[in-house]
């Protein structure tokens, strides 16, 4: 392995450990936003006693997710030397909106809405709940613009030549807005709708497996359902959005995301399959014509391949990058399936009646997770061999005074640590959960709420 390849393990490695929490903490963020408004509404306690439970989910997750972020900072002086001095105007201001108009408003409102209660009025510990729920989505905004920026360059000038080259701002909006940083923001918000929801869903269902905490939990969960749903079948518009998108300003990342090899043909869309890449082949369950269609909403339409670009400018990991797309695709579509039958069965009346959908819905906590997680890494490793794309490659971005042994140092310390946050993020997140939300409601009073003129309590 030479420092290259390590370097991106490395960096991989942190990244995708970081990359479990922030999606948490904006979907959670949501659902307390919604949690504490039906409190307000209704002025039933069982809102209160669910939003105070989930908030304190909320404030472990969030921080284990600053502790796991501030590593890859300096893994960008670190190891990414050439890196950091080509993108820092870029990231710099970036960055520097995420820490004014992001970090700060979270954070600021984080004090109000753990200690708040009691002290300050409903309606201005509600107002902390949404602060911290938009500063958490304002981070996530300019995280995106600046990854974005790398995969579609727009709004600067390359100033200075070889190592000592740099890209600078010419048009900070043109940055901010550049070919595809909605389109991706727009996913990756969907998506940690999802991770948030299904994490409520999950706990809830456990709850109500093992009957207890049961109006809570059954409260609890039409709330993250109808986030889960209405987050579900939006990422399905999105994700055909950010497709047409790469298809549109990175035809190489779209070829590889489908393993298609002529230059410029017809080309068909797989369900799933296996890329033989020396025999420039793709064998498994396709849609004929598909990916033409979908595209351009013309089967006979030709779709750009990879023989159409260098070897040296394709995409490393063919089939690798073609399984982390269709298993974000394939979770994407369960998602979908999955929260239309329990959108269904509720209104059939029927949605706790089924052991077995809370039972799949108990682990389904784990799919918005993998299904992040390997479209990042299907996006990050379709993108190669350009760390910005068409601009600088990524084996000129290395720290040059870089050893093999210095970062196998560093990613061995590193993977120890993050084991051990994260038994200890799994400790802490198990314990509160079979402790439950404080206070316990007698059957008078839970019979007294379930027949309120409330449907989430019905």
């Amino acid at each position: 392995m030479n420092t290259e390849f390590l370097s991106r393990i490395q960096f991989a490695f942190t990244v995708a450990f970081h990359y479990i929490y922030p999606p948490l903490s904006i979907g959670l963020g949501v659902v307390l936003v919604i949690m504490e408004g039906m409190y307000l509404r209704t002025g039933l306690p069982i809102y209160e006693q669910m939003t105070r439970f989930w908030i304190k989910i909320f404030a472990l997750i969030f921080g284990i997710g600053v502790a796991t972020g501030i590593v890859m900072e300096f893994e960008f002086g670190t190891n990414w030397a050439v890196y950091s001095r080509y993108v820092g105007d870029v990231f710099g201001s970036a960055l520097a909106a995420e820490g004014i108009f992001a970090f700060a408003l979270e954070s600021g409102f984080l004090g109000i809405l753990l200690f708040g209660w009691n002290r300050v009025s409903s309606r201005v510990h509600f107002f902390a709940t949404l602060m911290v729920a938009l500063g958490s989505m304002f981070s996530a905004i300019w995280i995106v613009v600046a990854n974005s920026w790398q995969q579609t360059p727009a709004g600067f000038k390359i100033e200075g030549e070889g190592l000592k080259a740099r890209a600078v701002i010419t048009d900070f909006w043109a940055m901010v807005f550049n070919p595809s940083s909605v389109d991706r923001l727009s996913h990756v918000l969907i998506g940690s709708f999802l991770a948030g929801s299904f994490l409520v869903l999950s706990v809830n269902a456990y709850y109500l497996i093992r009957n207890k905490h049961v109006e809570i939990a059954r409260a609890g969960f039409k709330i993250a359902l109808v986030v889960a749903t209405v987050a579900s079948l939006m990422q399905l518009f999105t994700g055909h959005r950010s497709a047409d998108g790469v298809a549109k300003n990175q035809p190489a990342k779209l070829a590889a995301f489908e393993g298609h090899f002529p230059a410029s043909e017809v080309a068909d869309m797989y369900i799933m399959g296996w890329v033989d890449v020396k025999k420039e082949t793709v064998t498994g369950l396709k849609i004929p014509k598909g990916l033409s269609f979908l595209l351009y909403q013309d089967i006979q339409k030709p779709v750009i391949g990879l023989r159409a670009f260098k070897e040296e400018d394709r995409p490393h990991a063919v089939n690798f990058v073609f399984q982390t797309y269709h298993i974000m695709v394939a979770i994407g579509m369960s998602l979908i399936g999955l929260t239309l039958l329990a959108s269904f069965l509720w209104w059939k009346g029927k949605l706790f009646e089924q052991k077995w959908l809370l039972q799949l819905f108990a682990w389904a906590v784990l799919l918005p997770q993998i299904a992040n997680q390997v479209g990042w890494y299907s996006a990050e490793v379709g993108r190669q061999p350009w760390v910005v794309y068409g601009l600088l490659r990524t084996s000129h971005a290395l720290s040059s005074a870089l050893r093999e042994e210095q970062i196998w140092f560093s990613l061995i310390l590193f993977t120890f640590v993050y084991v051990l946050l994260f038994c200890l993020f799994l400790y802490l997140l198990n314990k509160k959960i079979k402790h439950g939300p404080e206070g316990h409601y007698e059957e008078e009073e839970e019979e007294a709420f379930s027949k309120r003129e409330n449907p989430l309590l019905d």
